[in-house]
């Protein structure tokens, strides 16, 4: 009868031991699915004033229209400043270069910058990114304006992205100058089939995508409702992604320093906001954000969706 009596109580605490563990394993599962961290960058805005430092009582975060609690709010010292120039571009920009240059030159120590120009619709790296602010600034030429440019800014833009180093815990911009115009898939529609893939790379990378908008060297490129088109999906790339597009009716700017003096200030006041970005499932999933403040006279870019990505248990 003991022997008996020892095989039922050794049979009962193996069973209670395997479904304690089955539990276990699903509670695991869980913590990890709901504790899945996501980082975005927000910069914050004052109404015609420099805004104030902010902290992270200062912010309140919707996902998916609902309250979410902030884990974190740091300044994001580093960052990782790309610049995209379309070698398509009217060669008359260049003489914006030297405002451009002293933009690469003021970047504080801990800015890498990068140079790129898209050709083909790929990005060619005539600089990769240095805190030696003087040689990223010496890497800038005259565009080329020849056919081989007339291609998409929003293929080469992708082509960077995907190229860019895995710094997640760094902010990421990409400073794009750029007549907007798709010469391979945008067609006479409004839209460009490259354009929402640019988005969601942008988003999954969290980069944020500045655009400045100058004509290039094709006429077909500068007809009314062509530009207007561009200048379109250009500011649609820079505010689903948390940044600002600038454009001055559809000529050329007279100068684009004031542009880079703006977007300066923004990257001078940029923020890196975590929270629990919840249950994903097996592939991620892109969610809706909203922050908001009760700063006065303060706002925030930010992008419109952030990528969650899958949780480490599934």
């Amino acid at each position: 009868m003991n022997v008996k009596n020892q095989s039922r109580r050794a049979l009962r605490f193996l069973a209670a031991s395997v479904i304690t563990g089955a539990f276990a394993l699903v509670a695991a599962s869980a913590v990890a699915a709901a504790t899945n961290p996501v980082t975005m960058t927000i910069t914050a805005v004052g109404k015609k004033q420099t805004p104030p430092a902010i902290n992270k009582n200062d912010v309140d975060l919707f996902q998916n229209k609902e309250r979410t609690q902030v884990a974190n709010l740091r300044r994001g010292d580093s960052l990782f400043l790309g610049i995209l120039i379309d070698d398509s571009l009217q060669q008359t920009v260049a003489t914006d270069w030297s405002a451009l240059r002293s933009f690469i030159m003021s970047q504080t120590p801990d800015t890498y910058v990068a140079v790129a120009y898209n050709r083909n619709g790929s990005a060619m790296v005539v600089q990769d990114f240095t805190n030696d602010h003087q040689q990223a600034a010496k890497a800038l030429r005259i565009p080329t304006g020849s056919f081989g440019a007339f291609t998409s800014p929003y293929l080469a833009v992708q082509d960077w992205m995907k190229r860019w180093p895995d710094n997640g815990g760094d902010r990421r911009s990409i400073i794009m100058i750029s007549s907007g115009v798709d010469y391979i898939h945008g067609g006479f529609g409004p839209f460009s089939a490259d354009l929402d893939p640019s988005i969601g790379q942008a988003q999954k990378k969290n980069i944020n995508l500045w655009t400045i908008y100058y004509p290039d060297a094709n006429r077909r490129g500068r007809r009314g409702f062509r530009t207007f088109n561009a200048q379109s999906n250009l500011e649609r790339l820079s505010a689903e992604t948390g940044a600002e597009s600038y454009y001055l009716g559809f000529g050329r700017p007279v100068s684009i320093a004031p542009y880079l003096d703006q977007i300066k200030e923004h990257l001078d006041n940029q923020y890196l906001l975590s929270f629990v970005g919840g249950d994903a499932g097996k592939k991620g999933r892109f969610a809706p954000v909203r922050v908001a403040t009760e700063v006065p006279n303060v706002k925030f870019l930010t992008p419109t969706e952030v990528f969650v990505p899958a949780s480490s248990g599934r």
